[in-house]
């Protein structure tokens, strides 16, 4: 989104080049005065015979201890043989004071040889060799990981070329780390050669919070991780920022810093936030190809009473399936639900989501069966101090669900057909009182929620399910999702999902309402809702390419941000069928490709439409054409 990208705007980032270092002791010269050093015979002592005509008999360095000779010799233009040129030894000489081991004091001196060559002497002065370093001011890094960008100077002249790269090295650790405000304050050498780094981390003196006008201050502060006498780390201010914006009560989020007019040393960081209309009432209607002609009413606000809660109050009425599918009754729908979200359950690592539901529709699940469920469920999701990116679960709910006969003779004849005794609708039909407890683990890696890139998400959940009114319907059922981002160009992304579910316990009495399903927008697409099968397991898994619409995502429109056209291609198999599948004749087992469109909208998640195609057998009852698939949100389970 467009004032997602805002949120890091006016980031303020230290330079990782030195801006002052203090070095009273430590070089009696600085690189760039190699270009003053004179040409006039200070630096070459004349002979009294004419040198230009002479060749070079041999060149000696002296002066140089630890500087190896032959490692100057390479460095220089004039070379054994060559005719001795007085300009070229003077630039010979600057580039040998451009190394940055020797003081100015420094000289050429040509001797005459009795063949008429001469011996050429360079004789040199090496700055004070480091023998040690003392390191203050960090907390942050260690002294251990500082150290092994000034350990290759030990030993050698003071030389401020490689100094400068250790220090700029020291800089770009820090700016790696996130800590962009560090800064090496003071350098110095003592006497016996032992170099003293003094570093400024940049901590934070105080953190305020502006534009907040109906969210409570403290909502705010318990997202931001970021505390005042630490030292600021950008990394993990950007992760402050994106939790307020995801709260979705913030319509921008920014920060700035200015340096502390008290302690120029430390930092005051100011959160500026604006905030956006929370509170909506909604009112729809329209065509589904699953709810028929439907009217909607919504009202919802995402932060409730300042606290950053989210209540919602929604109700839909429709007349049923529009497409129909055979197996599916068509009858009026209602759908009701209230739900509450608290953010801070507790304490900071809890949440808890909330509702209370009613459905009465046509039932997908059974086929010619008339369904009602009334329920209220609660997750508390929790996320774990050692891994944050891990999350545990904890869903505990209780649901009634009656399913009522809704064809009789057209369920009779194909039971008929099919050769199966009648009395075996009574199993199909077998509802009740349920109460679910369901415990789970989430790990979270992706880049970013909104149209994420690179990352992993994934999920396993065992759900155990009491049969309250008959403890022969009690049934547990294990499973697990994994999806794995790929970054692909610059925008794009392709991405592989693999999905799984087991009955883990529940015998012969399992009731087919809990049975696993494969086919419609959240799992097979290109088939309806069970086209391809229920039973008591499966497997699927999916790749899909995402990409946006050449030129669209360059227009200057919210909406058109963040859309993306998809290529996909799904395959799974349903193990153990039901006798819906049987009756119906469902494959049991699909691979479909399609192509579709998904956007990312605030509140509500992904919205995809889809069109696939099967290809492998669809049965009787499928279509070789494939359909349109219309999904609202992402399935973890």
């Amino acid at each position: 989104m467009k004032n997602l990208s805002l949120i890091y705007k006016n980031l303020i980032i230290s330079s990782l080049v030195l801006s002052a270092l203090t070095m009273p002791n430590l070089l009696c010269f600085a690189q760039d005065e190699a270009e003053n050093l004179s040409d006039e015979t200070d630096y070459i002592e004349e002979s009294a015979y004419d040198s230009s005509t002479a060749y070079i008999n041999d060149i000696e360095i002296l002066g140089s201890n630890i500087i190896k000779a032959d490692y100057i010799l390479s460095k220089m233009k004039l070379k054994k043989g060559d005719l001795y040129d007085k300009d070229v030894m003077q630039q010979d000489l600057k580039t040998i004071y451009k190394l940055g081991y020797f003081t100015e004091r420094m000289k050429a001196v040509p001797v005459k040889n009795s063949n008429g060559t001469i011996s050429l002497k360079i004789i040199l002065e090496e700055n004070i060799p480091i023998t040690d370093f003392t390191i203050e001011g960090n907390t942050v890094v260690s002294s251990e990981e500082i150290m092994q960008y000034l350990l290759p100077l030990k030993g050698k002249p003071q030389n401020i070329a490689a100094i400068n790269q250790a220090m700029e090295k020291i800089n770009e650790c820090y700016y790696k780390k996130g800590y962009i405000l560090s800064k090496i304050d003071s350098i110095y050498d003592d006497p016996d050669g032992t170099l003293n780094i003094s570093i400024t981390e940049g901590r934070i003196n105080s953190i305020s919070i502006k534009g907040n006008e109906k969210t409570k201050e403290y909502v705010i502060e318990r997202n931001i991780m970021t505390e005042p006498g630490s030292v600021y780390n950008e990394n993990q201010m950007k992760q402050d920022l994106v939790r307020l914006y995801s709260t979705q009560a913030f319509k921008d989020v920014n920060r700035t810093i200015e340096a502390s007019p008290d302690d120029p040393d430390k930092f005051d960081v100011t959160i500026e936030l604006k905030e956006q209309r929370t509170a909506s009432v909604s009112v729809g209607g329209g065509l589904d190809s699953a709810t028929g002609v439907f009217g909607s009413l919504g009202i919802s606000d995402n932060n409730f009473r300042g606290l950053n809660q989210r209540v919602s109050v929604t109700g839909m009425v429709g007349s049923g399936v529009l497409m129909s599918d055979s197996s599916i009754m068509r009858n009026v729908n209602y759908q009701a639900e209230i739900s509450f979200f608290e953010p801070h359950f507790l304490n900071a690592d809890n949440s808890l989501m909330s509702k209370i539901y009613y459905r009465d529709l046509g039932s997908y699940q059974i086929p010619l069966a008339l369904e009602r469920r009334i329920g209220l469920e609660g997750t508390i999701a929790h996320r774990l101090k050692s891994n944050r990116r891990l999350s545990s679960t904890l869903t505990v709910g209780g649901e009634y669900v009656d399913l009522r006969e809704g064809d009789r003779a057209k369920i009779s004849n194909l039971y008929r057909s099919h050769g199966i005794n009648i009395s075996e609708r009574a199993k199909e039909l077998e509802g009740g009182f349920f109460l679910k407890v369901a415990p789970g683990l989430s790990y979270d890696s992706r880049d970013s929620a909104i149209n994420p890139r690179n990352g992993v998400i994934a999920s396993v959940r065992f759900e155990e399910n009491f049969g309250l009114d008959g403890f022969n319907k009690t049934n547990g059922r294990l499973t697990g999702m994994a999806k794995k981002y790929i970054p692909i160009a610059k925008k794009s992304s392709l991405t592989f999902t693999g999905r799984g579910g087991l009955k883990v316990h529940g015998g012969s009495e399992f009731p087919e309402i809990m049975a696993y399903r494969l086919g419609g927008p959240y799992t097979i697409r290109g088939y309806k809702v069970n086209g391809v099968g229920t039973g008591t397991s499966f497997i699927m898994g999916s790749a899909e390419l995402a990409t946006p619409i050449p030129f669209v995502d360059r227009l200057r429109v919210n909406f058109l941000q963040n859309l993306r056209i998809t290529f996909w291609v799904d395959a799974g198999t349903v193990f153990n069928p039901t006798i819906s599948s049987r009756i119906y004749d469902r494959p049991m087992h699909a691979i479909t490709a399609g192509i579709g469109l998904k956007i990312n909208m605030p509140g509500v998640g992904p919205l995809s439409v889809d069109y696939g195609f099967p290809l492998t057998n669809p049965g009787p009852n499928g279509n070789r054409n494939g359909y349109f698939t219309f999904g609202v949100g992402d399935m973890m389970y």
